[in-house]
């Protein structure tokens, strides 16, 4: 079994290529980016190129069986800001990318969606796979576009595939300089004696899933052979809901260091609760996480700690 990894260099990456290995699964990289936190693996092959250069993708999905779509070019927060670009770089990008999957024969597309957008502000919580889909960012609507081209894929042409709804990952090699993530962004904060941000009161609450337990719950996607009627939109995540006030006092809990809050005015790209129902996951690909939420944070720090951080 080979698979290849379309952003593999990155956070989510660099542990879902772990996982195959371990798993026995030669894996190929496409990246745009080397790793910044990790090194190259000697029994991986590395492709450096770009999801837009339509000849490179060619090269980087031939003669592999799993594709695991990772790489996408906006965040939440940033995609309202230009959702042209959104569209060109992932959907338009995308869309080339499942014709090279479709004329290589893939067995299976596994895409990296977003639990966290795709369903907007919640009509309840849990939030199964059916709830409404009434994304209030551009980010979060063109992961849902390709959710439905995904769909169409596999109807005009039996392209397999798996749509991944990912909580909030969080862990080891997550960049400590991001926007994006809120427990990394917070220990990065911390470990250069900086205060960390909390927008509003705290009270926002969000699905938090250790990087270890989403690298595997990917690869029992890869795994997953459904039938006709089964499901192939899951959510991933912890299925339990957390308060960033809920965060900090575990990372207090957590850090061996003093930690400093400012608060500053809410965003309105966030939603009150997002808590996701994993039950279908748990049922069709024999996956649940496994790792708490104050340990996985305690390794995060450890990692983050021994980062020189400036």
């Amino acid at each position: 079994m080979k698979a290849t990894v379309i952003g593999g260099n990155g956070f989510i990456g660099t542990s879902l290529v772990e996982h195959l290995l371990e798993t026995g699964v030669k894996v190929r990289v496409f990246d745009k980016y080397p790793s910044r936190f990790s090194e190259p693996l000697d029994e991986v092959e590395y492709i450096t190129g770009d999801l837009g250069n339509h000849g490179e993708l060619h090269d980087a999905v031939k003669d592999v069986d799993w594709v695991f779509h990772l790489a996408y070019t906006t965040l939440p927060e940033s995609s309202n800001q230009d959702p042209i670009h959104d569209v060109r770089s992932n959907v338009v990008d995308t869309l080339q990318l499942l014709e090279e999957c479709r004329n290589n024969k893939i067995k299976k597309f596994v895409f990296i969606s977003s639990g966290g957008t795709v369903y907007g502000v919640p009509r309840e919580v849990p939030i199964v796979e059916e709830h409404p889909t009434d994304p209030i960012c551009s980010y979060g609507i063109t992961k849902l576009t390709i959710e439905k081209y995904l769909q169409l894929f596999h109807h005009l042409y039996g392209l397999e595939y798996v749509a991944a709804r990912l909580a909030n990952p969080y862990g080891e090699r997550q960049n400590p300089h991001s926007k994006q993530g809120a427990i990394g962004v917070f220990l990065g904060k911390i470990a250069r004696g900086q205060p960390i941000t909390k927008f509003g009161d705290g009270k926002v609450v969000r699905d938090f899933i250790y990087i270890g337990d989403s690298a595997k719950a990917l690869v029992a996607c890869a795994r997953y052979e459904p039938g006709p009627e089964d499901p192939r939109v899951f959510n991933i995540g912890s299925g339990e809901g957390y308060s960033i006030n809920q965060i900090i006092e575990t990372i207090e809990k957590v850090v061996d260091v003093p930690v400093y809050v400012e608060s500053t005015p809410a965003r309105s790209l966030d939603v009150p609760s997002n808590v996701l129902d994993i039950s279908k996951a748990r049922k069709h690909l024999g996956w649940s996480p496994e790792m708490q939420l104050e340990t996985g944070i305690s390794r995060a720090w450890q990692w983050t700690k021994s980062l020189s951080l400036v």
